[in-house]
């Protein structure tokens, strides 16, 4: 099995929905007839993206910026949307996490590449052996991020993130 990490754009009305109920989010996540625009995937990326932009992985970061992933808010504790709850963002700490995140280069993650760190961290995916493979990977799915959350900004809209 593999974690992926998922982000979803919400307008603040539609978080207040999913605080409310859950099941209407896990309904627009899985559902079958259309797909998601305002979702995207980074694959399995998630933990090296902490690790670049932290120096950690996720059990030990303790940087602000891991809430671009892991916000510590959680939807619903209850639900299990694969690899557990959803976290959230709301409007305005998606426009402070972009404001910070617009910050970082390609150039600067790659001077913060360490692959025999994140190999003894067992940053997951554990691929960090492969060198600049691996960090095209994690550089590509880094851009992805940061303009989902450019376009959430400029939406003023929630974040919602979860692994599946």
């Amino acid at each position: 099995m593999s974690m992926i990490g998922n982000l979803l754009r919400v307008t603040k009305s539609e978080l207040d929905e999913y605080l409310e109920d859950s099941s209407l989010l896990e309904e627009r996540i899985y559902q079958d007839d259309a797909e998601e625009p305002n979702l995207v995937d980074i694959d399995k990326a998630w933990e090296g993206i902490i690790f670049l932009l932290t120096g950690s992985n996720l059990a030990e970061a303790e940087d602000p910026l891991v809430a671009i992933l892991f916000s510590g808010q959680l939807l619903d504790e209850e639900q299990d949307l694969g690899y557990g709850p959803a976290h959230y963002l709301t409007p305005e700490q998606v426009v402070e996490l972009n404001d910070e995140l617009a910050k970082f280069r390609v150039e600067d993650l790659k001077e913060k590449f360490n692959t025999e760190k994140m190999m003894e961290l067992g940053v997951y995916p554990e691929i960090w052996d492969e060198g600049d493979q691996a960090f095209d990977y994690l550089s590509e799915h880094f851009l992805i991020l940061q303009q989902f959350y450019s376009t959430a900004a400029a939406n003023n809209e929630a974040v919602i993130t979860y692994l599946s």
